[in-house]
């Protein structure tokens, strides 16, 4: 999808304000070396100690090219985790509003791109708002984590196995987000965004979540009608950013499937978000 907008996604230069992240910066720079650098050194030595046999045997010539091609597939798919952790406070902070609160925001939806070597390439989340990130969906899963130990435990339900019950719901729930996401780009013509900007947009919906279980440990019956709320304002925050930021780039545009898909995306979060945040350790309500 980012085919056509230049080399996705990046910016050289230094951060100008580096996250304050509790993984640490080991954690911050390596992103990068494990994905992208480990592929290409591997695929370096791969084709270098082969050379000399691709050209004794020409007939292995498409097999190599396939692989070549393989190799850049895989690093394009996954684009630079390095990108996606370039946050400041002040990105956290507007961000979970816009998240939390997507009524009350005001400016554009679009993402912002900047010339990088002669090509279009988008801006780094400390620089532009509605870029995605990692740094939020994670922590606000680790947080529903915690939330939901903090439920069972009040439930008198509190086990490990339990919590990892829970652990499986939280992923299983941000894969079928992200499926979602993927799909609906693929039935658009789309397809080409990176994977992690698939996994960034739909971890978002842990924030949401994160205030549902808050409800629920604290408001009892309330819960009910905050997490419909949450779920408005997730499914809104989707739409928004899903229609402005991806449907944009696609190709080929039907106005009737595109509005189908836009609600099916936001009417997914009903469901998915009354099963998460549904922390009595069970798969079901």
């Amino acid at each position: 999808m980012h085919d056509n907008r230049g080399p996705l996604p990046g910016v050289s230069g230094p951060l100008l304000n580096p996250p304050s992240s509790p993984f640490g910066n080991s954690f911050y720079g390596a992103g990068s070396g494990l994905i992208r650098g480990g592929l290409g050194a591997y695929g370096g030595k791969l084709f270098g100690s082969g050379s000399d046999y691709v050209q004794s045997n020409p007939n292995s010539a498409t097999l190599a090219v396939l692989i070549a091609q393989c190799f850049q597939e895989i690093s394009k798919y996954f684009s630079d985790p390095q990108y996606y952790f370039q946050v400041n406070d002040h990105y956290v902070r507007n961000k979970l509003k816009i998240i939390l609160l997507p009524f009350l925001h005001r400016g554009h939806w679009t993402r912002i791109t900047e010339p990088v070597g002669g090509k279009l390439s988008y801006k780094a989340p400390v620089n532009d708002i509605n870029a995605p990130d990692l740094y939020i969906p994670f922590m606000a899963f680790a947080t529903y984590l915690v939330l939901a130990g903090i439920s069972l435990g009040l439930s008198g339900k509190f086990s490990p196995e339990a919590l990892n019950w829970q652990f499986v719901k939280g992923m299983l729930g941000w894969f079928l987000q992200v499926m979602l996401l993927k799909i609906s780009l693929l039935s658009l013509g789309g397809g080409e965004s990176p994977l992690l900007d698939m996994i960034a947009y739909a971890g978002y919906s842990f924030t949401g979540m994160c205030v549902a279980v808050v409800a629920r440990i604290t408001l009892s019956y309330a819960y009910y009608f905050i997490v419909l709320w949450i779920c408005l304002c997730m499914g809104t925050f989707l739409v928004k950013t899903m229609k402005r930021t991806l449907f944009a780039e696609i190709r080929s545009y039907d106005s009737s499937r595109h509005h189908y898909l836009l609600l099916s995306i936001a009417l997914a979060q009903f469901p998915l978000i009354f099963w998460l945040s549904n922390t009595t350790g069970n798969w079901f309500f």
